[in-house]
């Protein structure tokens, strides 16, 4: 169990942390969270042993091993698949020791050791990360050093999670990933083992990779049992109950007052009088909910909507070189009312596509049409960097605004959330998520028709991503949305368009019909494979000579006997699975006993622990399955 004892830290004299204490079960998946600068990576230092606190402990298990993505991404010459594997600390040492030992019973150890640790597997292991995480197999020999810095810092999370450390911390590992590989992220931390803390604003991987919320505000820790979405509902609760009691208690403090104020001049009336202020200063005061606002987004809608189609598209092609197009064969429409979530994996297209849309980027062929009068917006996180650093907001509205009186241009930041503390704060200065809010000023400035937002929510806390929604749903004109945040894509688009195989065209169904097909694309790597060595066969049995058509009769007949087994281990696998999930099922409720926490902990870390293997063993009998289903079928074909 990780345990936080009356901790205190401060920041240049600033206090972050204030006699803040939780307890973490072993095993249980936490997510952190907090507003922006509330001290969430601070803490996570100061458990890693980076900080040293003012006062207070962190306690853990003696032997525990933490691990943590590394902050500088590798770039080294090794290639990306043995940079992961060294991140087993262990396995390596092992695997240098028996190079050099000659002891035949230290020989023995080492290899037993190395046995325990299924180091023969770690390479498919690492691999099978990798490959999660959107670097396909061909690539993962390649030298870290080819890869960009978004890429590199993938690597460095697939390394952390190759370790897995009895304690992970991950501090917003979604940033460089995109929706797919936060899909995959999200079911590997589901059936992690051990304990897992994770600072992040993605309300999705909070929902379905955790059992647990620890909330930093105002120095202070709160630890909430359960995902995302309920704890959201619990401190509503909260907030609702302390309201009440606080406005019950300033009925029973003016009371008290009253009487005392009316009559304590009187002397047959003192010692009353004298009671009420000794009831008042045992009064307890309840504290007011200091409500965590942020200031709201807002985006100004165009004065009047122009006339269907505001760009229609026709077998385009588009890329940075004439010779190499990105994207082919594009027929798409945008209408004035459209919302439009743009689904794809990293590198296929997306960005490319919303320069098309943007005029940054020219059509290398087919016919482009849109409305003369049309004005887009766009913001791309790049901007960020664009932004010139030695210039404040006001200095950046400003010269948007130049007829403006100065109050003007000052009421006008007030409308965008830069208060008196931020309009005249050089951008270099400013927070990521205060320079995301300043191009989203700059990209909306002029009431556009069209708002093009690529990957808006990097820098937003989970409040300023909810502030983001109701502003997207309150503009009344045209969106196109690059997004990995599921969350923000469910509630602002409408329909949805996939960039993939160098084109971009409609998708029929919803964000989780996308999700079931990526799932189901993975599983079907191992089957097409084996299918691909199945034709192979096939075209040489067709080329053959007579002799070898009769082997080919005898290996069928071989064939045919091999069903038998393989049915019965598809038979088994699957009462073996359904097995399992009675046994998750009946865990999860008695996870779901909140008494429990409080009156058995240990048990608590018991079931979550045992919780963890069972899922791990559940995937591993589905991949079994999968793998004997799909040679069942084959063999099957085969014989027929």
């Amino acid at each position: 169990m990780l345990h936080i004892n009356d901790l205190t830290y401060r920041i240049e004299g600033r206090l972050i942390i204030d006699h803040a204490t939780a307890a973490i079960p072993s095993g249980h998946k936490v997510g952190l969270v907090g507003r922006n600068g509330s001290g969430k990576s601070t803490l996570l230092g100061l458990i890693t042993g980076q900080r040293q606190p003012e006062s207070g402990t962190i306690t853990k298990p003696r032997i525990a091993k933490i691990g943590t993505v590394a902050q500088e991404a590798p770039g080294t010459e090794a290639s990306i698949l043995d940079t992961v594997l060294v991140a087993d600390i262990e396995r390596t040492e092992l695997l240098a020791r028996a190079e050099v030992e000659t002891d035949p019973h230290m020989i023995a150890e080492i290899q037993m050791r190395l046995v325990d640790i299924e180091a023969h597997s770690a390479p498919a292991r690492a691999a099978s990360i990798l490959s999660g995480l959107g670097f396909a197999n061909e690539v993962q020999n390649n030298p870290c050093s080819s890869f960009s810095g978004g890429w590199r810092m993938r690597i460095a999370l697939a390394a952390a999670l190759f370790a897995a450390p009895d304690i992970l911390l991950l501090d917003e590992p979604t940033n460089y990933l995109d929706l797919e590989g936060i899909i995959w992220l999200q079911a590997h931390l589901k059936a992690y083992p051990n304990t897992v803390v994770i600072v992040s604003h993605d309300r999705d991987l909070l929902n379905n990779s955790v059992d647990g919320i620890l909330h930093l505000t105002q120095g202070k820790l709160n630890f909430y049992k359960g995902n995302y979405d309920w704890y959201e509902k619990t401190i509503r609760e909260q907030q609702a109950l302390n309201l009440k009691l606080k406005k019950k208690q300033d009925d029973q403090r003016r009371h008290l007052q009253g009487f005392v104020d009316r009559f304590r001049a009187q002397a047959n009336k003192a010692s009353q009088a004298q009671s009420r202020i000794k009831a008042l200063a045992r009064l307890q005061p309840i504290a007011a909910i200091a409500e965590e606002r942020v200031a709201p987004f807002h985006f100004p809608s165009p004065d009047r909507p122009l006339a269907p189609p505001l760009i229609s598209m026709d077998d385009i092609s588009v890329g940075y070189a004439p010779d190499k197009p990105v994207l082919r064969d594009v027929t798409l429409r945008l209408d004035p009312d459209d919302r439009i979530g743009l689904l794809g994996a990293n590198g296929n297209g997306k960005s490319t596509f919303a320069k098309l849309l943007s005029d940054r980027l020219q059509p290398l062929s087919g016919r482009k049409k849109q409305s003369k009068k049309l004005t887009v917006g766009y913001f791309a996180q790049h901007q960020l960097d664009e932004l010139d650093p030695e210039e404040s907001p006001f200095d950046h509205i400003r010269a948007l605004m130049p007829d403006a009186s100065q109050a003007q241009v000052r009421s006008r930041l007030g409308s965008l959330g830069f208060g008196i503390e931020t309009a005249d704060t050089k951008a270099k200065m400013l927070s990521g998520g205060e320079k995301a809010r300043l191009l989203f000023a700059l990209a909306s400035f002029s009431a556009p028709d069209l708002l093009i937002l690529d990957e808006p929510t990097n820098h937003l806390d989970t409040q300023a991503r909810e502030a983001l929604i109701v502003a997207l749903n309150d503009y009344e004109g045209a969106v196109i949305l690059i997004a990995h945040d599921s969350h923000l894509l469910e509630a602002c688009a409408e329909r949805l368009w996939l960039v993939d195989k160098g084109t971009v065209a409609s998708f029929d169904g919803d964000l989780n019909d996308y999700r079931q097909l990526l799932l189901s694309d993975r599983r079907s790597e191992k089957r097409k494979a084996k299918q691909k060595q199945k034709d192979i066969k096939s075209n040489l049995q067709n080329e053959s000579s007579p002799q070898s058509r009769q082997e080919s009769r005898k290996a069928g007949a071989e064939a045919r006997k091999k069903l038998a087994p393989l049915k019965r281990i598809v038979a088994e696998t699957e009462g073996q699975i359904a097995n399992l999930e009675k046994e998750l099922a009946q865990l999860d409720a008695k996870l779901s006993d909140t008494g429990l926490y409080d009156k058995d902990p240990d048990q608590v870390t018991k079931l979550t622990k045992q919780r963890g293997l069972i899922a791990k063993q559940k995937i591993e009998l589905e991949d079994k399955w999968l793998e004997a289903h799909t040679e069942y079928e084959e063999k099957l074909a085969e014989t027929a």
